[in-house]
């Protein structure tokens, strides 16, 4: 009976979670991580909140208990980063942040002795990379993604500089962030638990802003100021790391230094790159064949493999090789350009823009338009939706492009809605 009730805490908060855009598909896998983090009674609570951010009060008519039991049960939770508390105007609200980037990654952001991290470890390889049901609905559906690549800004030209905007530049979230953490890397973590994590830097995942805030304030990063994270950054730079922030133009709250080998968005970018599970930035690497030695050199740097080696054609030296960019497949990181001593790869515009949503409640809009559900978000049966939070929702999808905005509308079926798409057309 007890096996029965546990599987039952933990298959609701399971279709809780996948209510988000992203969900976490259920398995044993799932069910024995979700074990490790919390009791079959945490994970029953936590099934009924909302999906939207909340106030004390709801959950505690949620959970039909006092206010103050339930503000000490949220804080208790929050201890322990399975819920993010966020402070805006004075006001304490809490927010159940998904799995990725979410609650899985903040329970390997530190050692912790209350929880078995290495088993844990094991659990999230087995999930995430060998089950891989997870990293699909997580970078594969849809069209918007998680995250995207920020340029390494060192590689960029005064000429590129010009084309660059503030939002795609790693320096300025840090520079403009209210709260500045670090942690350690929760990808290498985990893989120093598999006996596979590489000798990057650990202590270098850093948060923003509200997130970094909540993190800070229960012992899961350190907070530091802006030159000891330019600092950082620049020591990414020296490991040729990657930088994979959130998808969002403003209130940026991750970015990831990341190397190919442990980090799962560049593993998935790998595995499933005619996809684009990775949101790249705006540049491309050009080879100026006539300076390349064929080294080799810009190849073994690429995360996601990429550059590669092919034969230069050269009569001559018929062993000599070149640089072969595959640019449907290419971040646009600049991290290759680090490697070339003969300055035969420059950063140039992409033709055309990836698209980067306005904020995070745009992005996860405009992913559960694409990945369907959009109704979960609206409309959430647990709790009375707030206007406040109506009014991000709305604001978002009245920003989305013409054809989104009737998948939206088509998903809700509501005339409200279509009436408010309606208006902003003929405007």
């Amino acid at each position: 009976m007890a096996h029965h009730t546990a599987k039952h805490g933990y298959s609701s908060l399971a279709e809780r979670l996948n209510r988000f855009p992203l969900g976490a598909p259920a398995s044993e896998t799932l069910f024995k991580i979700l074990s490790i983090l919390m009791t079959e009674k945490e994970a029953a609570l936590i099934a009924q909140l909302p999906i939207k951010p909340f106030k004390a009060e709801e959950a505690a008519k949620i959970w039909k208990v006092s206010d103050l039991e339930a503000r000490k049960q949220l804080d208790a939770l929050c201890d322990r980063v399975l819920l993010l508390d966020i402070i805006e105007n004075g006001q304490m609200t809490y927010v159940l942040p998904p799995p990725m980037a979410g609650f899985f990654e903040f329970s390997m952001m530190r050692t912790r002795g209350d929880i078995n991290q290495e088993l844990l470890g094991q659990l999230y390889y087995q999930y995430m990379n060998v089950e891989e049901d997870f990293i699909k609905n997580l970078f594969v559906n849809g069209e918007t993604q998680l995250g995207r690549t920020f340029v390494n800004e060192q590689m960029l030209s005064e000429d590129n500089s010009l084309y660059v905007l503030d939002y795609e530049r790693a320096t300025e979230v840090i520079k403009t962030a209210s709260h500045i953490g670090v942690s350690m890397c929760y990808c290498r973590h985990k893989m120093q638990h598999m006996g596979k994590a590489c000798d990057a830097p650990m202590d270098i995942c850093m948060t923003f802003n509200t997130v970094g805030s909540s993190l800070i304030r229960h012992g899961y990063a350190r907070q530091i100021d802006v030159p000891e994270c330019m600092d950082l950054l620049a020591q990414a730079y020296e490991h040729n790391l990657v930088q994979f922030g959130e998808n969002s133009k403003r209130e940026v709250s991750f970015i990831c230094n990341c190397c190919g080998c442990c980090c799962e968005a560049l593993i998935a970018a790998r595995k499933f790159a005619i996809m684009n599970p990775v949101h790249t930035s705006n540049f491309l690497p050009e080879i100026e064949a006539e300076k390349c030695t064929g080294c080799g050199k810009c190849a073994e740097l690429c995360p996601v493999e990429a550059m590669a080696m092919v034969s230069a054609n050269d009569p001559h030296k018929p062993k000599k090789k070149l640089a072969k960019l595959n640019e449907d497949t290419c971040l646009g990181c600049g991290v290759c350009l680090r490697g070339c001593k003969t300055d035969a790869l420059k950063l140039k515009s992409r033709e055309k823009r990836v698209i980067t949503p306005e904020t995070g409640v745009h992005k996860v809009v405009m992913m559960a338009v694409e990945r369907g559900g959009l109704e979960n978000l609206i409309f959430d049966n647990r709790a009375l939706l707030s206007h406040r939070a109506m009014a991000a929702v709305i604001g978002a999808i009245l920003k989305l492009p013409p054809v989104k905005r009737y998948m939206a509308s088509e998903q809700v079926k509501s005339r409200y809605l279509y009436n408010l798409i309606e208006k902003t057309e003929h405007r």
